[in-house]
């Protein structure tokens, strides 16, 4: 069982298990017809006796159980259809491990810190219209602070409901799309009135891998989601495939995936860390977590000079007060996890108020951040920043 406490999320292999992409960006594949990719590529996987359940038309990727002898003859029958897959490992990927922090609040009665870091307690905008992807550990929808908003929630992980046993996926949603003005405590969520669509890729053990997030992935593409928030991560410094076609392939359908750099880092005891997968991809928005004194969180991943993705942006990270599953209702906590849905509320309130998608969002994103006087390396561009506007 993993859980936030966990030293590590070092990359795992699932035994017997690939992922194929017929999308590759670097095969000779790249950009395959629609056709292809809703007609051929299922025809063929049926032929070999795979199972279609864990294919993604929108992407162009499968994820089959398969020993190597039987691999080897799909890939030469695809190849005489011209259609090549590149076959990668399926990994596992987890929750990124809670981080301790020792700086002291700034959140007020009215709004957290993270909410004015960002000016989304001054902005007139609530991501309206807009729909949020978070790809996480599910969602409690019987939270009292989501009474009669627009929930759409769903499951990838066998055996279990969309429901949040855990608590990351509900914190993540509640910082991204949660009330500015709840009944009780301070404002916490950045896209007050954005559509939420909850899908649960990572298990009540706070563990799913490539099956699970492309699944979710797919889902999230296939509902329209302009923004997809991911706070899960692997340890691994070179690129994984899959994400570079999903990421591609987002941005060509009109989405930004958002996803956390990771908590590998101790700066304090000269360990910078790395960025690490997917938030490695070039197409997916790596974030950096700031303290509430807008210095770069000791945990918080740094982008690698010589290989390993960059640091894109970043967000508040460091004692992030949101919602949270069951009596409980709130917590407070801290990691790249918590940064990376302050910035896609803030992506889903420049969607609103710019009518930007998919790579101008990004270059929104990065053109109007904040510079907090730290590397590139640390933090991207620097603080996501809401658009302007009074309320009310």
């Amino acid at each position: 069982m993993f859980s936030t406490h966990s030293p590590g999320t070092a990359a795992t292999e699932v035994p017997d298990r690939f992922v194929l992409i017929f999308d590759a960006p670097d095969a000779a594949t790249a950009g395959i017809a629609s056709q292809a990719r809703e007609q051929e590529v299922p025809q063929l996987l049926r032929e070999q006796g795979y199972s279609i359940s864990e294919y993604y038309p929108a992407l162009g990727i499968a994820v089959v159980t398969s020993k190597a002898d039987q691999l080897e003859d799909f890939r030469q029958r695809c190849a005489g259809h011209h259609l090549p897959p590149a076959v990668v490992p399926e990994l596992v990927y987890r929750i990124l491990p809670e981080a301790g922090a020792k700086d002291s609040y700034a959140d007020t009665e009215q709004f957290t810190w993270g909410l004015q870091a960002v000016g989304a307690d001054l902005s007139s905008f609530t991501g309206q219209g807009i729909n949020v992807a978070v790809l996480d550990t599910g969602f409690d929808a019987a939270h009292p602070d989501f009474a009669g908003r627009t929930i759409t929630a769903k499951s990838f992980v066998e055996g279990e409901d969309a429901s949040d046993g855990h608590g990351h996926g509900t914190h993540c949603i509640g910082s991204s799309c949660g009330p500015r003005t709840p009944e009780q405590g301070p404002g916490y969520g950045v896209a007050s009135q954005a559509n939420i669509f909850a899908g649960k890729v990572l298990g009540t053990d706070g563990s799913g891998s490539d099956s699970t997030i492309l699944a979710g992935i797919n889902w999230a593409l296939e509902n329209k989601c302009e923004i997809i928030s991911m706070s899960l991560g692997a340890d691994v410094k070179t690129v994984h495939p899959p994400y570079v076609t999903a990421g591609r392939r987002s941005l060509e359908l009109g989405s930004l995936i958002i996803a956390a750099a990771g908590n590998n880092a101790q700066r304090s005891a000269g360990n910078p860390g790395f960025v690490g997968a997917p938030a490695n991809s070039p197409y997916i928005m790596a974030v950096a977590a700031l303290d509430s004194k807008l210095a770069v969180a000791d945990f918080s991943a740094q982008a690698l000079a010589t290989e390993g993705g960059e640091v894109d942006i970043a967000g508040p990270g460091v004692d992030v007060y949101s919602s949270w599953p069951g009596a409980q209702r709130y917590n407070t906590i801290s990691g790249t996890s918590m940064a990376t849905p302050h910035v896609a509320g803030v992506a889903a309130l420049l969607a609103e108020s710019t009518g930007l998608r998919a790579q101008e969002l990004w270059d929104k994103l990065v053109a109007d951040s904040r510079d907090v006087q730290l590397p590139a390396a640390d933090a991207g561009a620097g603080l996501a920043q809401a658009p302007a506007g009074a309320e009310g």
